[in-house]
């Protein structure tokens, strides 16, 4: 599927219902939201390092214009920025939420396992009045953002600026109990999130999950699995399966019942211990499955390296959502267009995907001028 395929899931009369449902665009006439939507996309996928300055300057420019579709817009990069501060986020939310639906489907990974995690972004005390630190207390401050990955694409996401949330209990506890695909799928998450009182929450709520545990983590058993056969491409030696109650708080017991799984890392000989709510599921079929969430790490390094979510167009919480959202926007086009066209490199991906969209733009300009980009189809090969 190419790049011109893969936008057309993304109909402008979609941009249009989400702008009048969100009333973004009220009392703006230039700076419109779907504007502002195609601005931020396209100076990510033209611009190793998206600026207030590189937007200004892209704004003019006639790739954008033809592929934005508007007329001329004469605006500074002051009005850009004070825009993405104060427009309405709950445009970029729906979409971002609204564009995954669309290409999960086209991926076919609508019962994908989901992945989640969560990552940071320093930035200077001095510079913002976040109250977020991790370590000391005249270090740089931090904002923290919790994402959830469904199969290939991000699915969900929780911006924190409290300090309460460098606590994984309670930033990764909002954003499954909180997220609206989560109930769908088996989610896996590392053993940062431990307490005892969030697994309850989860299995109260249908929601199934598997993570790590301390290999010695105390089970009032119930029940005890026979081990399966050992598939030939595990990577680890499973020794014990019991089912029970775990120790939670002031040595009470867990209402619901609980699964340990004990192993041995077959290449270094370390214990490993997983512990999920899923009574029925083989033990390998489970340990194969926590295996999975190294994809999310691999996620945040994409992001990190080819998206530059790092750097901060707006220190204003508004305009960080906002930029949160255009960037995982951003990283699902790229990722389906990734798995959709069997490319292996990320930033490979990102180079075919820009090429794609910037051969289509010259294109129709040649065509708006009069000529025929048929003459020269040699030009626009890029598969």
């Amino acid at each position: 599927m190419n790049v011109e395929q893969l936008l057309r899931l993304i109909p402008e009369k979609y941009l249009d219902f989400l702008a009048a449902e969100t009333n973004v665009d009220h009392q703006v006439k230039k700076l419109r939201g779907s504007v502002i939507f195609k601005l931020i996309l396209f100076s990510m996928l033209d611009s190793q390092k998206v600026t207030l300055r590189v937007m200004e300057t892209i704004l003019q420019s006639a790739k954008f214009k033809q592929f934005a579709q508007c007329e001329d817009i004469d605006a500074k990069f002051n009005s850009i920025r004070d825009r993405i501060c104060n427009i309405n986020v709950e445009f970029f939310k729906r979409l971002f939420e609204g564009i995954f639906e669309l290409y999960n489907k086209e991926l076919g990974e609508e019962n994908a396992l989901i992945k989640v995690d969560s990552t940071y972004v320093s930035i200077a005390a001095n510079l913002v009045e976040w109250s977020m630190r991790n370590g000391t207390s005249n270090g740089p401050k931090q904002l923290k953002y919790s994402v959830a990955l469904k199969g290939s694409l991000p699915c969900s996401v929780r911006i924190f600026d409290e300090s309460k949330f460098l606590n994984e209990n309670l930033a990764l506890g909002e954003l499954i109990e909180n997220g609206i695909t989560l109930k769908e799928s088996i989610v896996v998450f590392d053993r940062g999130l431990n307490s005892r009182k969030s697994f309850e929450k989860f299995t109260e709520k249908e929601i199934r999950f598997i993570s790590r545990c301390n290999p010695g983590s105390y089970c009032k058993v119930q029940s005890v699995n026979t081990i399966p056969k050992k598939p030939e491409n595990s990577t680890v030696t499973i020794t014990t399966d019991e089912i029970g109650f775990l120790k939670a708080r002031r040595q009470k017991l867990t209402k619901n019942k609980y699964r340990l799984i004990s192993g041995v890392i077959d290449k270094t000989g370390e214990p490993i211990c997983f512990v999920t709510n899923l009574l029925d599921l083989d033990a390998y079929i489970i340990a194969a499955n926590y295996k999975q969430r190294w994809e999310i790490e691999v996620f945040f390094k994409f992001i990190k390296q080819h998206l530059n979510v790092t750097h901060l167009v707006s220190r204003q919480k508004n305009g960080i959502e906002v930029m949160l959202y255009m960037t995982l926007i951003v990283a699902i086009l790229v990722l389906a267009y990734k798995k959709l066209n069997h490319i292996d490199s990320y930033k490979i991906a990102k180079l075919k995907f820009e090429i794609q969209l910037d051969n289509l733009l010259i294109k129709e300009i040649v065509l708006l001028c009069g000529g025929n980009p048929g003459k020269a189809p040699h030009l626009w090969n890029t598969s």
